[in-house]
């Protein structure tokens, strides 16, 4: 019987899983873990339970199993599987795509600031699944019930940075595990309004759906309407009016930076959903706004950057990690408040 299931979205970039715990029924013949399962997942093939229970996705008693496993009564099973994909065509658009690594299990890209991760309402077409289904075929679709093929996590459009793609079931399961355990390395480069008090810093509180607003989200005390979020940042550059700061993400909730440094009372620059596309620090006298708004003209969109991606690769386990170069809008910007900064 399923004692209980929830769905698990431990963040906005792994909502492909559905947990569910299971106690066996008291009467249960003994039957192969893998030969169970499917009589309690929905459009879930046995091989890919196979592939969760190699990828060790799915435990029997708090211990990883093998397929092999002869289920016994009360044995208590949890397993975190992906939803299965509902039908929604998708058009194969030849874009280009700035691949930083890839093999036979996977990809990591190099994303653009200003292009939408997935299909959605108002952005159908020239968006990263419509390159990748171009560049790539067989890609595995399981997220949420949603066509997002190889996709374990995204950023926003307007974010630039590294994403980490699934070319196969098994590295689609075992990647996403990995977000679902907090277990991935993720270091963001952001500018933002003001600096900090602290040197360091973490902010842990939760994270939800604005309730005056359903585009952004907003902060809330405890967990009932919003989930549990965690940002670590540390000061990079302090440039009097703003500061370039390294931000680690220990859960990845929808907008998590931007919200946290809101929070704090330092917007992103130039983030014009949470108010910092204006003038937050600083006496607006002519000059100085003309400087601002040349600013934001370099750089019109909130200053994010996935910077570095670590993970365990699926097939070698070796730790695998990737740094960029901060995009050119990014690093003119910074440019330009150094520059005024020795100015003044």
């Amino acid at each position: 019987m399923i004692e209980e299931q929830e769905n698990l979205d431990n963040d906005e970039e792994d909502e492909m899983y559905e947990h569910q715990r299971l106690v066996v029924d008291k009467g249960q013949i003994a039957m192969r873990l893998d030969k169970y399962l499917p009589h309690f997942t929905k459009n879930i093939s046995r091989n890919k339970i196979q592939n969760s229970i190699e990828a060790e996705a799915i435990k029997v008693n708090g211990l990883t199993a093998k397929a092999s496993y002869k289920v016994k009564p009360f044995d208590v099973i949890t397993f975190s599987l992906p939803k299965p994909p509902r039908n929604t065509e998708l058009i194969p658009e030849d874009i280009p795509l700035n691949i930083v690594y890839e093999d036979e299990d996977l990809m990591v890209i190099n994303k653009p600031a200003g292009m939408v991760v997935h299909p959605a309402v108002g952005h159908w077409t020239g968006t990263l699944v419509n390159g990748l289904i171009h560049y790539l075929q067989n890609l595995p679709t399981h997220r949420n019930g949603e066509i997002r093929p190889g996709l374990v996590h995204r950023i926003d459009k307007d974010t630039s940075g590294l994403l980490v793609i699934a070319k196969n079931d098994f590295s689609m399961t075992f990647l996403a595990k990995q977000f679902f355990e907090h277990s991935i390395e993720r270091t963001y480069y952001a500018l933002a309004w003001g600096v900090p008090k602290e040197e360091t810093g973490t902010v842990h509180n939760f994270i939800g759906r604005s309730l005056k607003n359903r585009k952004i989200c907003d902060v809330f005390e405890d967990g009932f309407h919003g989930k549990e979020s965690i940002t670590h940042y540390k000061i990079l550059k302090d440039l009097r009016y703003v500061s370039l700061l390294q931000c680690n993400l220990e859960t990845g909730r929808t907008h998590q930076i931007r919200v946290h440094m809101k929070h704090l009372g330092h917007p992103l620059f130039s983030d014009a959903e949470y108010g910092g596309d204006k003038i937050l620090r600083g006496q607006v006298f002519s000059n100085y706004k003309k400087f601002v708004e040349n600013c934001f003209e370099t750089m019109p969109r909130q200053a994010l950057h996935a910077k570095t991606l670590g993970f365990v690769h699926p097939r070698s386990k070796e730790w695998m990690q990737f740094d960029t170069e901060l995009p050119e809008d990014f690093s003119n910007v910074i440019e330009k408040w150094e520059g005024y900064l020795n100015a003044n």
